[in-house]
C-alpha cells in the first residue's frame, strides 16, 4: 500500500461527500482523479485490503429496522448453518463465538415486521432457535482506524 492508498483509506472513513458525484469531490480532495481513486477502491477491495466502502444509515429513519440475533449452530453442521443464514440478503455481520450462542448476525429489513418473518426463516431453514436481542439504546461508536504513513 503506497502513500495515496493510506491517503484514500484515511481520508475517506467516515467523511465520503454527501453530493451528486462523492467520489470527484473526494479525489479532489486527495489531490488526485476520480478515475484514479475509483480504480484504486476497487484495487484495494479487490486485494481484501477493504471489505467495503459505503455509508452506513440509520435505517429507523428510512421506516427499516435491526436487530441482533444469535443461534446455537451443532459443530458438525456450522458451516452448513452459517451458509444457509448468510445466504439471506437481509442478513449481515455473522460472526462466530465461543459461548452456546455460537454464531451471531445482524438482521436489516425494510420493515420492522420483516424482522420476525426473517428469523422464522432462519429458524425453518436451519432448524435451530433464533434469539432475537433487538436494539433497547444506541450508541454512536464512530471507530477509525487511521493507516499510518
Amino acid at each position: 500500500m503506497d502513500a495515496i492508498d493510506r491517503a484514500i483509506i484515511n481520508s475517506l472513513q467516515g467523511d465520503l461527500p454527501v453530493c451528486e458525484r462523492p467520489y470527484l469531490e473526494a479525489a479532489q480532495r486527495i489531490g488526485i482523479g476520480e478515475d484514479e481513486l475509483l480504480a484504486r477502491l476497487s484495487s484495494l477491495l479487490e486485494r481484501k485490503v477493504l471489505t467495503r466502502i459505503g455509508p452506513l444509515y440509520q435505517i429507523e429513519r428510512m421506516g427499516g429496522a435491526f436487530t441482533l440475533a444469535a443461534l446455537s449452530a451443532p459443530a458438525d453442521t456450522y458451516e452448513q448453518v452459517a451458509e444457509k443464514v448468510n445466504a439471506l440478503p437481509e442478513v449481515a455481520h455473522n460472526y462466530a463465538r465461543e459461548h452456546a450462542l455460537n454464531m451471531w448476525f445482524v438482521v436489516a429489513t425494510e420493515t420492522p415486521e420483516q424482522i420476525e418473518q426473517v428469523i422464522a426463516r432462519i429458524e425453518r431453514e436451519t432448524g435451530c432457535e433464533v434469539f432475537n436481542f433487538p436494539k433497547s439504546r444506541e450508541y454512536f461508536v464512530e471507530l477509525k482506524l487511521k493507516v499510518a504513513p
